[in-house]
């Protein structure tokens, strides 16, 4: 089910995870209320698609090589199919990419972005994401974790993720699955699942999970757009095709956000794995998880104010 297919029962009080919006219909702010996503229906062109679609053609054969993008790959492929789409999994950090990049800045999507996180928006982390076919290994199924464990910012309401397909999106090619409801609970500790081989760098997962919460699955068609909240739980299953799962997405937060302390937090572990990463890829003697952020972030509508 989509936003548009699921009964709301409304309830009394204001919206605490939406502001007050001329877009936005009442039952759609309810909707993410409730159950911390909203669908929106081929809201990016096909033609934006089929731009960003060449793009990342060019970054696999390496014509093109943003600064600071994190290319990763299916290193056991490359033997097979040298530099192209069939190995990359996964470009990161696309925010140097300038044809990439105007994902971010579409219109059509940061007048939705707006409805989360009022007029001053940044855009934080930027993924464009290759699903492989992949039914034996599993290497590249995402567990189920909150979006939140990643981010060193807050408030978590005034962040939110905007997640495109790029083609059809379904149960076969290991589509969104998310747990409606789960952004009103708290950022619960993550780190690598037990599955012997089959973990990918810096995909954590929840340590816990409770295996009788309901699951939804987002099929989604090419263009359709997704918001979600931060601390809502989902997840991605394994692609079962012989075909690519693609989708483009940015994190954005209100640049009136403003960095936390992770230290003594189920957050400090990752701090420390990211900093090490970093400091080995670019050689530097001392980067804090703030200065990661800071160099990711980029503003993309009204004034930059804390992040």
């Amino acid at each position: 089910p989509t936003s548009a297919q699921l009964s709301v029962v409304p309830h009394s009080g204001r919206f605490c995870y939406t502001l007050d919006n001329d877009l936005l219909s009442t039952e759609q702010r309810q909707f993410y209320e409730d159950n911390g996503y909203l669908v929106i229906k081929k809201l990016v062109s096909d033609e934006d698609i089929e731009r960003f679609r060449k793009e990342f053609t060019r970054i696999c054969k390496r014509e093109v090589n943003p600064p600071g993008a994190m290319i990763m790959k299916d290193e056991a492929l490359k033997s097979q199919f040298g530099q192209s789409e069939k190995v990359v999994n996964k470009v990161q950090d696309f925010q140097e990419d300038e044809e990439l990049f105007r994902y971010c800045t579409l219109p059509e999507v940061l007048k939705y972005v707006e409805c989360f996180t009022g007029p001053n928006i940044m855009a934080m982390h930027t993924m464009l994401i290759n699903k492989l076919p992949d039914s034996d290994q599993q290497t590249f199924l995402h567990p189920m974790h909150q979006d939140l464990h990643y981010f060193p910012f807050r408030p978590a309401s005034r962040i939110v993720c905007a997640w495109t397909a790029m083609e059809s999106a379904h149960r076969d090619n290991g589509c969104l699955v998310v747990q409606p409801g789960t952004h009103t609970t708290a950022l619960k500790p993550h780190g690598y699942p037990k599955w012997e081989g089959k973990t990918n760098k810096l995909f954590h997962g929840l340590l816990e999970e409770d295996e009788k919460t309901p699951k939804v699955h987002l099929v989604m068609e090419k263009g359709d757009t997704v918001f979600f909240h931060p601390l809502l739980i989902h997840g991605s299953g394994i692609n079962r095709t012989s075909g690519f799962r693609k989708s483009i997405s940015c994190h954005f937060a209100s640049s009136d956000c403003y960095y936390i302390d992770v230290k003594n937090t189920s957050q400090e572990h990752l701090e420390k794995e990211l900093e090490e990463m970093v400091s080995k890829k670019y050689n530097a003697t001392s980067v804090t998880l703030k200065d990661i952020w800071h160099f990711r972030a980029r503003l993309v509508q009204g004034e930059r104010i804390n992040l």
